[in-house]
């Protein structure tokens, strides 16, 4: 296995500050309608609706995770982040130069900084009145084994349905400018890594992030960031309970005519159960259960890039999940961003599509 072969991944000592939760994701769409009917049935349940906005949540005890807005394009707009207190938002404001903090009350009332990340997306961060604490689902089905039986003259019901979602629990960008953002990332929100994956060259391919919240055992990543000719929302992922509801919802997804794009498995990065689906304009979602959790002295793990490393068992990583659409715009794309990130060159690009096609 090759060694990392640059220093800039790691805890940064002095964060502009440190996020406790990934609250919400915007986006774009034509069609704010048939958005909505995907997100319905993959598990989303809608919370407010006007003719130009629609918010979703997990489920209806949440507060909003999702929210689409009607234009004319479709777009990726960014990522909304909790933070601890005032203080944080006038560091970050402060420190970037941005507006803020301002009180919104945008179905539910915060504080509020806006900037944006290198790639142009989005970032806000937020303190809240009130955070809805999770809660407990526990699963639909009961587990009968030889040594324990805990149905007996019962039959086990699962029919495909939306699976119950508990939360956001990740997202995954591409960026052409892979240094620059991850020092971004790591420096203003606190971000720390769990693990990479690298080329031969030691070259990092992919990186997850997790937010740093002490001794307190947090999700494996919060945030991935993956090295592409371009800036671009890769997927969002949303935890349910179990295998049943990854089982059940893709049944569902799959009766409602949705398209899918890769799972069932059990990567090996994170360990979570995982299933993907893909909405009317290309961007993948995910239903996951079981993930991994560390604590903040957990040290970053290192490993080979590969398709067949992305899953531990089940469907190896399909080359359309991450292939892009080869046209006129993205090669201008490609060649205006080789001259614009130093870390972006074609023999990487080329090595990267090798090992993970």
């Amino acid at each position: 296995m090759s060694a990392l072969s640059v220093d800039y991944l790691g805890a940064d000592t002095a964060p502009t500050l440190r996020v406790q939760r990934l609250a919400y994701l915007r986006f774009e769409r034509p069609d704010i309608h048939k958005a909505e009917r995907f997100l319905n049935d993959f598990g989303l349940i809608t919370l407010h609706k006007s003719t130009t906005d629609i918010y979703l949540a997990a489920n209806a005890n949440a507060d909003w995770c999702y929210h689409l807005k009607q234009a004319s394009t479709p777009r990726f707009v960014g990522i909304g982040f909790d933070a601890n207190n005032r203080s944080d938002l006038e560091r970050l404001a402060q420190t970037l130069g941005a507006q803020g903090p301002e009180s919104v009350d945008e179905h539910g009332a915060v504080e509020r900084v806006i900037t944006h990340d290198p790639n142009g997306f989005a970032v806000e961060v937020n303190v809240r009145d009130r955070v809805t604490p999770l809660e407990s689902k526990s699963s639909a089905t009961t587990v009968n084994t030889s040594v324990k039986t805990t149905r007996i003259n019962e039959i086990q019901d699962c029919p495909a349905s939306p699976p119950v979602i508990i939360k956001l629990g990740h997202i995954v960008i591409e960026t052409p400018g892979y240094e620059t953002s991850v020092r971004w990332y790591q420096k203003h929100l606190g971000l720390i890594p769990s693990d990479t994956q690298v080329l031969d060259s030691g070259e990092p391919v992919v990186t997850f992030f997790r937010m740093n919240l002490g001794d307190t055992p947090t999700d494996h990543h919060t945030l991935a960031i993956a090295h592409t000719f371009q800036s671009a929302f890769s997927h969002a992922a949303f935890e349910v309970t179990d295998i049943d509801a990854i089982g059940a919802g893709q049944q569902h997804m799959r009766n409602r005519g949705w398209s899918h794009a890769w799972g069932i498995g059990r990567h090996r990065l994170g360990s979570q159960l995982f299933d993907y689906w893909s909405d009317p304009w290309g961007a993948h979602h995910e239903h996951y259960s079981d993930g991994d959790v560390f604590t903040e002295e957990h040290p970053l793990g290192v490993s080979m890039a590969n398709a067949q490393a992305m899953s531990q068992w089940g469907q190896i990583m399909p080359a359309t999940f991450i292939r892009p659409k080869i046209n006129l715009t993205t090669l201008i794309t490609l060649f205006r961003n080789i001259r614009k990130h130093p870390d972006l060159t074609l023999k990487k690009l080329a090595a990267i599509a090798k090992v993970m096609t």
